[in-house]
């Protein structure tokens, strides 16, 4: 069979779901098109370490080109993708539109502000690598600005609020706390930055909510041990550039992060199929789309299900899914049914509370302190890709144990801004 004569399989996103499925295809005898609006595959969960400083941007981003270059049947294009005609079985993009024969959508998650989309510029999330080299250029810019601000205007400028009381909040308030703390004590001359106030806010009853509440009450114990207040049951009711409102409380602050909610691409938000309140397309067992089964969608762009129970949005049920639309897809170019129902196999939630606390929890075992910090940082150094990263990213790590320093401190100012 010739090249153009196999079937075309287009996946829409590089992320966890859609380079695993693409790599999950490598054998299969089809022509694979990854789309995606970046050139890189992005390891989402450690962006938090690229806004505090303790991580270059290099060492979680990879080429796709380079990941996927022994792969001689995928073509890597770098477009963004405008939408798909489920009728014509077309993907409209920049850069034209591409026929297929099977579809898979990954293109993941962005902010949710819960209807409030104007609180975005005053709080940005971290989804990308844009938004952490954002966030990092706020928070050590509140730090020189304090330097030079008279007296009276400092104590906003050094409060930092953190939205949100899941992994990503925990860990971003926790990361804030110690590189003030840490890295910048001794840097100023006008400031303390030790005297820096970090809250993390949480609209729940307690932080990290996926784990047990023993877990949850270590992690709260953690943070107050760096030093950040933790503030639960506590709902945002309004917020700008210059601090935000819990109820009748109002907090000035310079600096707001947003880990609070997620929302469905807008690609996958705008198929015309059934979704969820967040945007989510409701897929069939299977992952593909009620009335569709020649596409699929996977990780944070779908509303996945396996055993009755909602799957969560985290990087390995992405990976999963990515590998289970894929085989479906190969048992069907095999010419057999290709309707296997997902089934998710949950390895464990995990979250780090600075330099030497951990909250692990993989089915009946738990693990905290200096011991979850060490597991913790060995899952995530073995799911890097590439030799390099894992040793540059440890050696890093080790670095910031030793020395409490953080050397990646640039602040990039963003163009317009």
């Amino acid at each position: 069979m010739s090249q153009a004569e196999k079937p075309r399989v287009v996946i829409v996103g590089g992320g966890f779901g859609g380079l695993e499925a693409a790599r999950a295809l490598a054998r299969a005898e089809c022509q694979i098109t990854l789309i995606d609006q970046r050139n890189y595959h992005l390891f989402q969960p450690l962006l938090y370490q690229v806004a505090t400083a303790a991580l270059s941007p290099s060492e979680i981003a990879w080429p796709l080109r380079h990941v996927l270059t022994q792969q001689a049947n995928v073509r890597v294009v770098m477009t963004g993708a405008a939408g798909v005609d489920l009728d014509a079985r077309s993907v409209s993009t920049e850069a034209g539109t591409f026929a297929y024969d099977h579809l898979i959508i990954a293109t993941g998650a962005t902010h949710s502000y819960f209807g409030k989309p104007q609180w975005e510029s005053a709080a940005p999330g971290l989804k990308s690598l844009e938004d952490a080299t954002e966030l990092r250029r706020r928070v050590l810019s509140a730090f020189e600005r304090a330097e030079t601000a008279a007296p009276e205007q400092r104590a906003a400028l050094l409060t930092f609020v953190v939205v949100g009381g899941g992994a990503t909040g925990v860990e971003m308030a926790g990361a804030v706390a110690e590189l003030a703390r840490d890295a910048l004590s001794r840097d100023f001359r006008q400031i303390d930055p030790g005297q820096a106030r970090v809250l993390l806010v949480e609209g729940g009853p307690r932080v990290l909510p996926a784990l047990s509440p023993d877990l949850s009450a270590y992690a709260e114990d953690a943070l107050e041990d760096l030093g950040v207040e933790v503030r639960t049951s506590a709902m945002v009711t309004d917020l700008d550039t210059h601090g935000v409102d819990l109820g009748d409380t109002r907090v000035e602050a310079a600096t707001i992060i947003w880990a609070a909610g997620v929302a469905a691409s807008p690609l996958a938000a705008g198929l015309a199929v059934e979704h969820d309140r967040a945007g989510r397309v409701k897929v069939a067992p299977d992952l593909s789309v009620p009335g569709h089964p020649e596409v699929f969608v996977v990780g944070d762009a779908a509303a996945m299900a396996s055993n009755g129970k909602p799957v969560p949005g985290i990087a390995p049920a992405a990976k999963q899914a990515g590998k289970h639309a894929a085989r479906q897809i190969a048992e069907r170019l095999a010419g057999r049914p290709g309707q296997a129902p997902f089934r998710y196999a949950h390895a464990g939630d995990l979250a780090t509370i600075g330099r030497h606390a951990a909250a692990v929890q993989i089915g009946q075992v738990k693990l905290t302190g200096f011991v979850g910090w060490v597991f913790w940082g060995l899952a995530h150094v073995y799911f890097l890709i590439g030799l390099r990263n894992r040793i540059a990213v440890a050696f890093d790590w080790a670095w910031s144990w030793l020395t409490r320093q953080r050397n990646i401190r640039l602040i990039v100012q963003h163009r317009g801004r």
